[in-house]
């Protein structure tokens, strides 16, 4: 995302080598990644859950037919084209039948957890204050729709 000239110098920082200012906002300031998801938010707005979801600078494609995928996925990259964003093609992985999106595994199949993301959770010891379950509580929130009779 490139700055507003206006806040350029406030990037500024000295180096032996010089002094550098960054012209594009780095994901280390601490409202980057909302700024960033609130403007693939946007760009993406038309298309989000119709066959896009996007998470920061993940972004899920999903199709019913290879057709429709190929349509979809060329609509993505003419959309990032146009916003001058660039996919890195060695962080694509494209025409998958199952991927890892955020702790799922997605397929024909439907949703599942991936299991390897639940290993703390199967492996969390006895909660044995109201805090500790607070805390086994917000972990496995996430799942909760995977969990029978979680309430």
């Amino acid at each position: 995302m490139l700055l507003q000239e206006k806040h350029v110098p406030k990037t500024a920082f000295p180096t032996m080598y010089g002094h550098y200012e960054f012209i594009v906002m780095p994901f280390g300031l601490t409202n980057a990644p909302a700024a960033f998801m609130d403007m693939m938010n946007r760009i993406c707005k038309p298309y989000l859950d119709k066959f896009f979801i996007v998470f920061i600078d993940d972004i899920l494609i999903y199709s019913k037919t290879p057709e429709d995928h190929a349509i979809h996925l060329r609509t993505l990259l003419e959309l990032l084209r146009h916003e001058k964003l660039y996919a890195k093609f060695s962080k694509c992985e494209v025409w998958l039948t199952k991927v890892q999106f955020l702790g799922h595994v997605i397929s024909s199949q439907g949703i599942q957890v991936d299991l390897s993301k639940t290993e703390g959770i199967t492996k969390w010891e006895n909660p044995k204050s109201p805090t500790k379950v607070q805390s086994f509580l917000g972990l496995d929130g996430y799942y909760c729709r995977f969990i029978q009779n979680f309430s």
